[in-house]
């Protein structure tokens, strides 16, 4: 008998073929959407068919949310439901019949679809906008830096705001699907928050409104004197915005979505044709299958049993069959996607005593439903079953994956870690299963206890799916459930142990509160979810005690404990975890039993005893409100500083330096120092940001995709790519014989040529994931296709792969000629002493580990090559740092003259140090497919391939001894510091050298050493080579400084505050490197001041008292229109660079920063130019735009005062055309260590400006020796020379809370007072230090990097990268911000060494984010019941906190006498 289905498929008139799509307002033409492919993404169709690049493609798994668009459908009760989805997973015949709006549909910068037109003046002034309030708000409130991850993030505000009145609570609750590397988030959150109608009214101290006060002009209150001129709070501007959006945008801007729903959607028609079954077939090379969307349950089943042999898979929200096919390479022929007309399939209800879900439910529609529940009182059974669930799902994944994905899906998954199975376990759930059986519906019921059979497999038989889950009510009295969870980050991340726990209790026969039912279900301690059966035998029936339950605890340690090499790691935390949430469990049912008994608790036995301090641990973050994330930042009065220009130009400042600046449309005001807006940034929040692979090009254009090593620490034999030829698309594939073949050089390296673009045959593998070729093909899919389909040998090498520094001590694996060393006076012999001058010598020794880092730029490496003139030129448009440093290897590779090769980079979407070297092997890759095939050819890389292949910040390892002098009166003064630094520098040389240096010369940090002695040693190893990252060596070093102080403080014992404002830098003294304080040598000492005023303003004793108690209780060109167009050989990554210069050139012309113009970085304008690094381009471009500008002005002088005084820039430059006068000028600087930088400002004024420093004032030679003829009164080793232009400084502040049964952590507040001497643009700097601030937060918190190591055995193969996407690597997120994080600039704060006497401020803040692991330590050290010093290793993940807090539950779980030895594997 033929099934109905069957029946279907020998009629083709049953199906539609074609997806019915909406995309922003307007329905697709048949030419498009029967371009859909069933294996297609939602991403991929919008990027590739309709050209819509403003939604990114950051990760393709779903985790960073820069690919974030709103589906809109009509539902079953013809309502208009809006979801925020990852379009990179979503698949795009999922949207058939939905309204897809992208971040380009909703607001756009080009408002009549040609003409770029500004919308806004950066001074504030208003004009017509043509932005969407979200759009607008970024703007203002400086939410974009690199701009990658903005349209991603206004598109999740922007699905959270649809058909919602903006509420403050909601946006908290939901905003946890998009990652931003840049701006720390702040910005974003203010941004957000301004756009909501419930948020808080700022009163003042006075209890006065601020900002409404009538005497506000003449108030002297501190807080009102700060805000009127420099302080922008997170309350008073969000304040401030409501009348801004009242004014410029009608009261309902946020049912824009349903308003623009399409009325052929609503059409009664249209909704009929929609509910007839959709097939469609991919027979294009792609070969993606075929997708069937059935309308009847009969119908999937019985296309189920059809095609099951051929592989079938069930796709709803395929936010794990994407993650599958992408990264995997699963292949399913059939997909079938269920309709939503299915009855019961997508339906949560609550019949009879059950809240049953359907399989393919969201689980956004679960948690809303739950939700409901638990807010109607009078259910209170139903309340009290939804809240558990509830709570769980608000930490399972993100909104944008709960919004598609299903349980059922999660169940059928049976993942070891879900979250959810585990407590649908624990709640008694069963399962409805469902196959096709002779044309009718056969059923039958299992327990989800007994669903999982083993790793990744469930108790299904053939044919079958899972139509529902009934989950049991609760008893309204005397049943719990409580869900837990811990992961590396608490927003939007898999958990490391997962568990649901159920307990009922009932009043023995002896008066005592008695255990009837337990149930225990885990996740994350097996190969799949398991119910602890030995551990609920012992408790089921006995008292209902701590007793009972510590007994307990050694049982479940039994049942659960894990081999030291299981899969996934850390079995000694995965087991205390286990043991501290039944721990936690029994807290919080001994606090729900009290609020059960009530009033009345003579009627019942009495309760079980919890002492005060231990009953604030049943507490955790499951169940707890989302903080506000607030704060306030200060800077001084906006001003236009004398800086290192004066020395050059005279006094350039005082006097302006046009008469015409007074002219109608001139400025009116100083532009340098002002908070102006990011100049992308209106660009960036509509999408209409130009990114590397967003710019269109030719049909001709191929895709590229990297042939990469398999393995490592082996030879590579041979390589075969005529099983990629043969694959349908794939127009070549190329190796290091074709480039023998063009006459290339296979070389590369910035400073050692130990690099190669192209692995040859026959030579050593460095790293897995070592480049070996190139395939390209006709489409990004195919072209991996080929990469995989190439065939490598390898001859493995004797011994094991060296992947840790510790093995490369081992080995004696060092790059020996590029060891170092600092030394000033005679430390061994100081560290022998036991006394000096009647003090007492602490001598303390010990190590210090810091792990690596991943820069996690959202943009990953993208490379557009366009060959010319027969591939004899090509012009190469790179994300990246180094635009000189690609063309070099371009030109050398391709063996093309770098005359003709042009390397253009307008923007990226963050880079971090990790572009400025690490970029150019992927451009060089394109480069030779683009020649050798003489087409245009893109390679922008994967998420994993970017990770495995580009390395990161070097880990390091220290060895010290350090000893201090302890007087009678217990005062500690520095004595004696020896250490050795070793740092992983991978397996090529790159920038490790250098980064080494740069950590001897930070080791001292701000303390004096009297004797001091830093031995640098960089480690080859089998990692990918490692890198410039920001900060370059700087952090790593002051972080072994301030441990030492640590443990040095633990035994003076004295106070760390007291040992170090005591020991800090003087302007007598002077660093180990010779140079001195203060003054002519590096302006303002600022340290010690500004660390006083932290310490006093903040009432740090206060603080750490009230820790202490909490801690008790609870365990250019001018052209005629007179407008200047810049070129600079700088790059823009969202550091504002550009903008900057901006503000320069219009401070030196006089003229609005609208008419200045940054154009994109090419070699062809400026050559010879240096990577945007080490914070130093806007010292470097600043001055040079400066140059250039002053002679053009001298240039037009006599025009200039020739005209009238008020006459405007336009009419000057217009004359001097006529009159022959150049308008284009080379300005040129001298910058740091003798590098270059160029800008260029031209046609009618124009300007180049290089850069180069003079070698006294930064250069130092570490193989100098001592001058026979050296002045001894000087600093010892200043003969070598004076590395340091002038100092950044800053101080920082952090208050966390730890949870000690668990590891999780929380930053409540952050203080940070910074010296960026006088500012060019505040509101830049303050994001800037936010953004660094953060990203150090995440170094040496939650940004583990885990490497195939001797520590992690069970990742094959050996020296492989673990963490390659936001999966497996966690960097904060929006969630991780301090609760209340305040950021100064500190006033009167000058700088006479650079442009407008600014500072560096991109990279000196990331090293006060570590303020946050410091305040860790001393959490986990108020918790510790030893007082022995420990060493606590960065990072401080989870796992490092929760086994150095040193309890019994601990300790119990690690091998007999281990425990005070004890450390958390990592790779270092």
């Amino acid at each position: 008998m033929k099934s109905t289905h069957l029946r279907y498929e020998e009629d083709a008139g049953a199906y539609r073929t074609e997806p019915t799509l909406f995309v922003n307002g307007k329905r697709l033409p048949s030419s498009l959407s029967s371009r859909a492919r069933p294996n297609q993404t939602l991403l991929d169709f919008l990027r590739v068919e309709c050209k819509l690049t403003g939604s990114k493609l950051g990760c393709g798994e779903g985790g960073c949310g820069a690919c974030t668009v709103l589906v809109s459908r009509l539902s079953g009760k013809g309502r208009v439901v809006h979801v925020a989805v990852n379009a990179c997973l979503f698949p795009v015949l999922a949207a058939d019949g939905c309204h897809v709006t992208t971040i380009e549909g909703i607001g756009s910068f080009k408002h009549d679809g040609s003409t770029l037109q500004s919308n806004f003046d950066r001074n504030g002034e208003a004009k017509e906008d043509y932005l969407h309030p979200i759009q607008r708000v970024m703007i203002d409130f400086h939410g974009s830096q690199c701009g990658y991850c903005t349209p991603g993030i206004i598109m999740a505000l922007y699905g959270l705001f649809a058909d919602n009145e903006p509420n403050a609570k909601h946006l908290e609750e939901h905003l946890d699907g998009n990652l931003c590397r840049c701006t720390g988030y702040r910005p974003i959150w203010d941004a957000a928050r301004s756009l909501c109608g419930d948020v808080e009214e700022t009163v003042g101290p006075c209890g006065t409104p601020c900002r409404q006060c009538p005497e506000r002009e003449d108030c002297t209150m501190d807080c009102n004197v700060k805000d009127k001129a420099v302080c922008s709070s997170t309350a008073s501007k969000v304040n401030a915005y409501q009348t801004v959006l009242r004014e410029k945008h009608s009261d309902d801007w946020w049912k824009q979505p349903t308003a623009m729903f399409p009325t052929e959607l609503l059409d009664e028609g249209l909704q009929n044709q929609l509910t007839k079954p959709l097939k469609v077939c991919d027979d294009s090379i792609h070969n993606g299958g075929t997708w069937y969307q059935p309308t009847s349950l009969l119908d999937l089943l019985s296309l189920i049993e059809t095609h099951n042999e051929a592989g079938v898979k069930l796709v709803v929200g395929n936010t794990e069959v994407g993650i599958e096919t992408k990264f995997k390479h699963a292949i399913y022929s059939t997909m079938i996607h269920p309709s939503r007309s299915i009855p019961g399939l997508y339906d949560v209800s609550t019949p009879d005593d059950f809240l049953v879900i359907g399989s393919c439910a969201s689980l956004s529609s679960l948690q809303s439903t739950c939700h409901q529940l638990m807010s109607d009182e009078s259910e209170a059974r139903k309340a009290k079953t939804a809240r558990p669930i509830h709570d769980m799902l608000r930490w399972f994944a993100s909104t944008q994956i709960r919004n598609v994905a299903c349980i059922g899906g999660n169940l059928v998954t049976a993942s070891p870690i879900s979250d959810m199975n585990p407590m649908l376990a624990s709640m008694r759930g069963v399962l409805t299963l469902a196959k096709h059986d002779r044309g009718e519906v056969a059923r039958r019921q299992i327990n989800v206890s007994d669903f999982f059979t083993g790793y990744r497999s469930v108790a299904m038989h053939t044919n079958e799916i899972i139509e529902c889950v009934s989950v049991p009510l609760l008893r309204d009295r005397f049943e719990y459930v409580s869900p837990f969870k811990q992961a590396r980050r608490r927003e939007d991340d898999i958990s490391i142990v997962t568990a649901g726990m159920r307990l009922s209790v009932t009043v023995s026969c002896g008066n005592k509160w008695s255990i009837d039912s337990i149930s225990l279900a885990f996740g994350g301690v097996a190969p799949t979810t398991i119910l602890a059966q030995e551990t609920m035998a012992y408790l089921t029936g006995r008292e209902f005690s701590e007793a009972s339950f510590d007994g307990a605890r050694r049982v479940l340690q039994d049942e659960l404990r894990m081999p030291d090499d299981v899969p996934g790691g850390q079995p000694q935390y995965r087991l205390t975890l286990a043991s501290s949430f039944l721990y936690k469990f029994f807290l919080y049912c001994a606090g729900e039993l009290v609020k059960d008994v009530g009033d009345s608790p003579g009627k019942y036995p009495p309760l079980p005893v919890v002492e005060d301090e231990a009953s604030s641990g049943a507490a955790g973050f499951i169940s707890a409100a989302k903080p506000s994330i607030t704060g306030t930042q200060t800077y001084p009065e906006p001003k236009v500083a004398a800086g290192l220009e004066s020395e050059k130009y005279g006094d350039v400042i005082r006097s302006k330096p046009m008469a015409a600046v007074a002219a109608k449309g001139q400025s009116k005001e100083d532009l340098v120092g002002k908070p102006a807006t990011h100049a992308s940034g209106p660009l960036h929040c509509t999408g209409e940001a130009l990114y590397a692979d967003d710019i269109p090009s030719s049909d001709s254009l191929l895709h590229g995709s990297l042939i990469l090593a398999t393995q490592c620490h082996s030879t590579l034999e041979s390589i075969d790519v005529s099983p990629a030829l043969q694959i349908p698309g794939v127009a070549g594939a190329f190796t290091h014989e074709d480039i023998i073949k063009l006459g290339g050089d296979n070389r590369m390296g910035p400073i050692l040529l130990d690099d190669v673009a192209f692995l040859q045959v026959g030579e050593q593998v460095g790293f897995v994931g070592q480049v070996l070729g190139i395939v390209v093909a006709d489409s990004q899919e195919i072209a991996e296709k080929g990469a995989r389909a190439v065939s490598t040998t390898y001859s493995e090498l004797d011994g094991n792969a060296i992947v840790s520094i510790e093995d490369a001590i081992l080995a004696n694996s060092f790059w020996t000629d590029f060891r170092h060393t600092i030394q000033r006076g005679d430390v061994d012999d100081a560290l022998k002493q036991s006394e000096v001058d009647g003090k007492k010598l602490v001598v303390v020794e010990g190590s210090f580990r810091s792990g690596g880092q991943e820069h996690f730029y959202l943009e990953p490496n993208s490379t557009l090559a366009v060959p010319s003139e027969s591939a004899t030129n090509l012009t190469i448009y790179a994300s990246t740092q180094a635009p000189t440093k690609t063309q070099d290897f371009v030109a050398r590779v391709t063996n093309t003259p770098a005359a003709r090769v042009v390397v253009r980079m307008k923007r990226m979407g963050g880079g971090f140090g990790g572009k400025e070297t690490r970029s150019v092997f992927s451009s060089v890759a394109c480069a030779v497919a683009a020649k050798l095939t003489n087409r245009p050819c893109r390679l922008t890389m994967n998420r994993d391939t970017d990770m495995a292949t580009t390395g990161g910040r070097h880990a390091f390892l220290a060895k010290y001894k350090a000893g201090a002098l302890v007087a009678d009166d217990g005062s500690v003064k520095l004595h004696a510091f020896s250490v050795q630094l070793f740092n992983n520098g991978g397996c090529k040389f790159d920038l490790t050298g250098p980064v080494l240096d740069r950590a001897l010369f930070h080791v001292d940090n701000c303390y004096m050493w009297p004797n001091f002695r830093a031995v640098g040693t960089p480690c080859r190893t089998s990692q990918p080579p490692h890198t410039a990252f920001r900060g370059f060596g700087g952090p790593q070093g002051m972080a072994v400084t301030e441990h030492v102080m640590d443990h040095l403080a633990q035994a003076c014992n004295v106070s760390g505050d007291q040992l170090r404002r005591t020991n800090m830098y003087t302007l007598q003294d002077c660093t180990p490197f010779g140079m001195r304080f203060g003054g002519k040598f590096t302006g303002k000492w600022n340290v010690p001041s500004m660390f006083d005023r932290l310490y006093s303003d903040l009432d740090i004793p206060g603080r750490r008292a009230a820790a202490s108690e909490f801690n008790k209780k609870t365990n250019v060109h001018l052209y005629t229109d007179g407008t200047v167009l810049v070129s600079h050989g700088g790059t823009e990554m969202g550091q504002g660079l550009h903008t900057k210069v901006c503000q320069v050139a219009a401070q030196a012309f006089g003229i609005p920063l609208d008419d200045v113009y940054v154009n994109d970085s090419s070699t062809d304008k400026v050559a010879n130019t240096i990577p945007s690094a080490a914070s130093m381009s806007t010292d470097l471009y600043g001055m040079a735009t400066l140059d250039a500008c002053q002679k053009i002005l001298k240039r037009i002088k006599v025009i200039r005062e020739s005209l009238p005084a008020d006459a405007p820039l336009k009419d000057v430059a217009k004359k001097a055309f006529f009159d022959r006068i150049d308008l284009t000028a080379h300005g040129f600087f001298a910058g740091k260590l003798g590098r270059t930088a160029f800008t260029e400002i031209g046609s009618f004024l124009t300007y180049i400006c290089s850069t180069e420093v003079d070698d006294d004032r930064c250069g130092f030679d570490w193989a100098m020796e001592k001058p026979e003829d050296f002045d001894d009164t000087q600093p010892e080793n200043s003969w070598k020379g004076h590395p340091f232009n002038y100092f950044t400084q800053g101080v920082a502040f952090a208050e966390v809370e730890i949870d000690v049964l668990t590891g999780n952590h929380k930053t409540i507040r952050a203080d940070v007072l910074v010296d960026v001497g006088s500012s060019i643009n505040p509101a830049i700097d303050i994001g800037q230090i936010e953004g660094a601030y953060i990203q150090g937060v995440g170094w040496c918190t939650t940004e583990e990097v885990v490497y195939a190591d001797s520590d992690h055995t069970w990742i094959r193969p050996r020296a492989r990268v673990f963490t390659t996407g936001p999966g497996t690597y966690k960097i904060p997120a929006f969630n991780d911000v301090p609760e209340t994080f305040n950021v100064s600039l500190l006033e009167d704060a000058s700088n006479p060494f650079a442009v407008h006497s600014s500072k560096a401020v991109g990279e000196p803040p990331f090293f006060l984010g570590t303020s946050v692991f410091y305040a860790i330590k001393d959490a986990v050290k108020a918790a510790r019941t030893s007082d022995d010093y420990f060493e606590f290793r960065m990072p401080a993940t989870s796992e490092r906190i929760r086994m150095a807090c040193g309890d019994y539950i601990s300790e119990e779980c690690i091998a007999a006498g281990k425990a005070s030895s004890f450390q958390p594997k990592g790779s270092y």
